[in-house]
């Protein structure tokens, strides 16, 4: 048990359920903003490209190791998918300091602008969601998420995600 966690809170089988149909139903309203944005993008790419320039803005300088771990992917489609960026300009690579078969990327201006059109929308809609749990609700949404995400919040910075 957490040093946080009340001992007190004792939750049924249902009402687990109810909060992963919940998640789940979340996360479907969030990626259908995420498409609806992509399908009027001039550049074709999709989720997975847009979810990586996000985590490029958000985390400068990640490679196809830690963009793996983060999203899930294989190394094989990480590397893939940055690879597609940097064909469209929105990813720049550069070697690593101490390692120089390491290849860092970074969002370029016309990057940040495509992660940008996307991630406007998915900020309205956590907006709108947040108001509806008033102050204290938002605290603890991020706190539930941040304890979902696991060990993947690690290596960001702790400021950013709780």
């Amino acid at each position: 048990m957490s040093a946080g966690a009340d001992p007190r809170l004792i939750l049924r089988e249902d009402e687990l359920d109810a909060g992963v149909e919940l998640m789940m139903l979340a996360e479907s309203a969030l990626w259908a903003g995420v498409d609806a944005v992509l399908e009027t993008d001039s550049s074709g790419l999709g989720r997975s490209h847009w979810r990586a320039a996000f985590l490029l803005r958000r985390r400068p300088g990640l490679g196809v190791q830690e963009l793996a771990h983060l999203t899930s992917l294989s190394k094989q489609a990480a590397s893939r998918i940055l690879v597609d960026l940097a064909a469209h300009g929105f990813v720049e690579k550069a070697a690593g300091e101490l390692d120089g078969r390491r290849r860092s990327a970074t969002l370029t201006a016309a990057g940040a602008a495509f992660e940008g059109r996307v991630s406007e929308r998915l900020r309205a809609q956590l907006a709108r969601a947040y108001r509806s749990g008033g102050l204290d609700g938002v605290t603890a949404a991020r706190r539930i998420l941040a304890a979902l995400a696991g060990a993947r919040t690690r290596s960001a910075d702790p400021e950013r995600i709780a």
